[in-house]
């Protein structure tokens, strides 16, 4: 169930992202934001995202903790954890993206670059975020203690709810032209 419960945070959050780009990156967007449907899409997806993205970090720092309280600092599999959580890719730097692209949207000025950066928020999340996701996911499937998956997830009947009311807000305010398919990837 814990598994699951990522798997669908981590799925929405990037058709959030998408939808959110889609929407706010076309080249009216910038004409439209004042209006109340798009502004309110604007405000379900940004308070999706961070609280989503803010549990992903929060669920990279107890996994740091906890493999540093049980491994040697001179483990490979610490060493490795340790690189792989510091590559790029942090929920915190996808929503500095964010965050550049709503100021490009909020306050668009001559030459304005709205599309470039909501195009390069999407991209950033779709290809170095989700890439770092699949590599943390692919070394916690090695742990098939659910002890550790309860403690790194976070996730209880609250979280549960909360992430489900939060991407119902987003689907329900969801702009015409915009989808929360979820995204292929290339390759797929």
């Amino acid at each position: 169930m814990i598994r699951a419960q990522l798997t669908a945070e981590r799925q929405h959050a990037s058709t959030v992202a998408n939808a959110c780009a889609t929407a706010l990156g076309r080249r009216n967007a910038v004409a439209l934001s004042s209006g109340p449907a798009l502004e309110e899409f604007r405000q379900a997806c940004v308070d999706y995202l961070v609280c989503v993205l803010a549990w992903f970090e929060e669920r990279d720092q107890r996994l740091s903790d906890l493999w540093h309280a049980r491994l040697a600092p001179a483990d490979a599999g610490r060493r490795a954890l340790e690189d792989l959580l510091a590559s790029p890719g942090r929920s915190r730097e996808a929503l500095e993206k964010l965050e550049a692209a709503l100021a490009c949207t909020s306050a668009p000025s001559p030459g304005s670059r709205a599309q470039e950066s909501w195009r390069e928020f999407a991209q950033f999340f779709n290809s170095v975020w989700s890439a770092r996701r699949d590599a943390i996911d692919a070394l916690l499937a090695a742990s098939p203690r659910t002890t550790d998956w309860r403690l790194i997830a976070g996730i209880d009947a609250d979280s549960i709810i909360e992430e489900r009311k939060r991407y119902a807000r987003v689907s329900a305010t969801l702009p015409g032209g915009a989808s929360l398919a979820f995204p292929r990837r290339r390759g797929a």
